[in-house]
């Protein structure tokens, strides 16, 4: 994804939702990638996996799954918590969303369809979310994990603090 008003780029692996971008564009590109992957891999991208996905990339901020399970129900998809459980676990596992374990909460993912190690900024203030590129193998965890003979496959960083957004609102 690109900041300031630029094209997305769904292989860029910057930060986003802090920094004002062509949000349209973000969603448009998201959604495309994960039609195209579900037809390259013969998934069903059923009417309510697009309308979660959907809803994820309207903000950029984690949703809770009873919210999540709101929207869909004001959508006509039904109140039964299972069909968003079922559409957050679809989109997780095929690459389009992850979840913030720190708000239990799940988030669109900004770079679908790329290798990545995601690390999430949280503004404990407004809850928005960026994810940006984090590099394990390169750190004191990948160390340790070598050192103790440990593969790491995934690693999932998570720091909170506050948005430049809210930082100016706390010095102003």
């Amino acid at each position: 994804m690109t900041r300031g008003g630029g094209t997305p780029n769904p292989g860029s692996l910057e930060a986003v939702a802090f920094e004002t971008h062509d949000h349209a564009g973000c969603m448009a590109s998201a959604l495309t990638a994960a039609e195209e992957h579900c037809e390259s891999a013969g998934l069903r991208f059923t009417p309510v996996r697009r309308k979660a996905l959907e809803i994820l990339l309207q903000e950029h901020r984690a949703i809770g799954a009873y919210e999540m399970l709101d929207r869909l129900r004001d959508a006509g998809f039904g109140s039964q918590p299972p069909v968003a459980y079922r559409a957050l676990e679809f989109l997780v596992a095929n690459g389009f969303a992850h979840k913030i374990e720190r708000l239990n909460a799940f988030i669109a993912c900004a770079h679908p369809g790329a290798e990545h190690s995601p690390a999430f900024m949280i503004c404990r203030m407004c809850q928005a979310v960026a994810e940006a590129q984090s590099a394990p193998s390169r750190d004191g965890l990948g160390d340790a994990a070598r050192a103790a003979g440990f593969q790491i496959e995934r690693t999932v960083v998570e720091a909170e603090g506050i948005c430049p957004s809210c930082a100016e609102k706390v010095d102003a």
